[in-house]
């Protein structure tokens, strides 16, 4: 029977309610509140959310709106700054990360085709996890934001070749290697021209009308992600470039707090979605594996960072900050193991390996900078900044 959207709603929001409840009083993350609740009510809990899938999917638009608010505050020079100083940074980052999931695969009994994806789905960051806990000051406004955005911006486009590897490794038709590059800055100057000719015109006639102009933000937004899609990039990176190239509206930071409740909406969906594909029963059989897998991204990214960006002249706090920040695995980890299972590339147990790694990185992550680091959701009243 079709679960009824009223009661998952009610389950999500309702259950979140209380449980964040409780974890403020006991000065816990929320975040890490809707993860439990997820892996409470999900199928491999008390299975009151039978289709966590259908959720997940609602909960991607969350991410896309996130990218699109960053992409309104940052104006194009300042990203092609940042950009040229995160790409050796992100390149050789990937690289270590890389090396060390495969080796720790390798060291708990995986094929040498199940370590290879393993440390394929190591190399990335949350935008999740790294975005959501950066103060809204200084993601918009100061350095540090730009660069995390440009870090995880190149991480989206290595994500996108991996993704292109695993089709070809499992003898499916895939696009050309060089195809993303062309097509991201087609699509930029595309809606660079459209913002141009036809939006800004719109914005600046119908201004009046507040409604007006948070469907034009939405409907921009979901417009150019779908675009991006279409030839061959990501929802996500399509969304930051329709918040780039509408940056230079003179209500864009308007449009920006009209679209901030709606993505809250939808990142609540997407922790409750990742703590429902926990798979309580089989964890056991990974769980050492994911143990050491997930201790050694938590230490070794920070450090990594830290090094990778103080030879890019950085600040040392700075850099430990934003290592930190990036300590976890990512969502596009989770594509990946999908992605290559569904190929009959990986095993269930890596699939398992790569699902627990993320979860354990995203819980522990997210308690390093909530207890550590100035953030928005702070417990302490020393640190939270919104």
């Amino acid at each position: 029977m079709q679960q009824d959207i009223i009661f998952a709603f009610f389950i999500i929001f309702s259950g979140a309610l209380v449980l964040s409840t409780f974890a403020l009083y006991t000065r816990q993350p929320v975040l890490i509140a809707y993860i439990a609740l997820g892996a409470l009510a999900g199928p491999f809990g008390l299975g009151w959310i039978q289709n966590p899938q259908a959720v997940s999917s609602l909960a991607d638009i969350g991410i896309l709106f996130l990218l699109f608010l960053l992409g309104l505050d940052m104006q194009p020079s300042a990203l092609f700054a940042v950009m040229r100083k995160a790409t050796p940074v992100a390149l050789i980052s990937s690289l270590i990360f890389f090396a060390a999931g495969a080796a720790v695969a390798l060291l708990f009994g995986s094929s040498q085709t199940d370590a290879i994806i393993i440390g394929l789905a190591m190399m990335f960051s949350s935008t999740i996890i790294g975005l959501k806990l950066l103060p809204t000051t200084v993601l918009h406004h100061k350095h540090m934001g730009e660069l995390m955005i440009g870090l995880l911006l190149l991480q989206d486009m290595l994500a996108i070749l991996v993704l292109i590897l695993l089709g070809v490794m499992a003898g499916n038709e895939a696009m050309p290697v060089w195809q993303p590059f062309v097509a991201l800055p087609l699509l930029a100057a595309g809606c660079y021209l459209l913002v141009k000719g036809l939006l800004l015109k719109l914005i600046a006639r119908f201004d009046r009308f507040q409604e007006y102009l948070f469907i034009l933000a939405i409907g921009w937004c979901l417009a150019v992600a779908e675009g991006a899609k279409l030839v061959g990039l990501t929802h996500e990176i399509g969304a930051f470039i329709a918040g780039v190239t509408l940056a230079t509206s003179p209500i864009a930071q308007f449009m920006a707090i009209s679209l901030k409740p709606l993505r809250d909406f939808f990142l609540v969906m997407f922790f409750f979605a990742v703590g429902a594909q926990i798979n309580l029963g089989l964890l056991s059989d990974v769980i050492a594996a994911a143990g050491v897998m997930a201790a050694l991204m938590l230490m070794i990214k920070p450090v990594v960072f830290r090094f990778l960006l103080s030879g890019q002249s950085e600040r040392r706090e700075l850099a430990w900050d934003v290592g930190f920040r990036l300590g976890q695995i990512s969502e596009f980890s989770l594509l990946i193991a999908f992605v290559a299972t569904q190929s009959s590339l990986l095993s269930e147990s890596g699939s398992l390996l790569i699902q627990a790694t993320a979860i354990l990185t995203f819980v522990v992550s997210s308690y390093i900078v909530v207890f550590n680091y100035p953030n928005p959701i702070a417990v302490s009243d020393k640190l939270r900044r919104d």
